[in-house]
């Protein structure tokens, strides 16, 4: 990724979870706030995730939002890695309806915090990410 003039990156860990993330563009799009969209697997790809945790800062963010299902490591492995504030939204996939996904974001260890909205609730999640770059 090349520098971004852009204060938010959303991330995503497959292709297929667009449609649930994307509640939250509409609602920066209003309130003029520019995001990065990528996809970025913790499972299948984290070497390529620590370094996009890494370099968020460096590239011009100042806010993750992350959106994950099942497991849901994405947030916690960005939350990881490094310093800007990570927005977790638990996707309603698998058996479980996003109850697992809630959890484990919720779950992360002390010193790792990952600020988690309800379940497929992508909307807050941008409504969060706006005030907090408000402050």
């Amino acid at each position: 990724m090349t520098r971004s003039s852009k204060p938010v990156l959303i991330l995503v860990g497959s292709e297929s979870d667009r449609p649930r993330i994307e509640p939250a563009f509409p609602i920066l799009d209003e309130a003029g706030i520019g995001y990065d969209f990528a996809v970025c697997s913790a499972h299948r790809e984290p070497e390529r995730t620590a370094a996009v945790a890494r370099e968020a800062r460096s590239k011009g963010y100042r806010l993750v939002i992350c959106g994950a299902g099942l497991a849901a490591a994405l947030p916690g492995a960005i939350a990881a890695q490094c310093d800007l504030p990570v927005i977790g939204i638990p996707f309603d996939v698998g058996p479980l309806h996003g109850t697992d996904a809630l959890y484990s974001m919720v779950q992360t260890p002390s010193g790792v915090p990952v600020g988690t909205v309800g379940i497929d609730n992508a909307r807050n999640a941008a409504h969060l990410a706006i005030r907090i770059l408000r402050a």
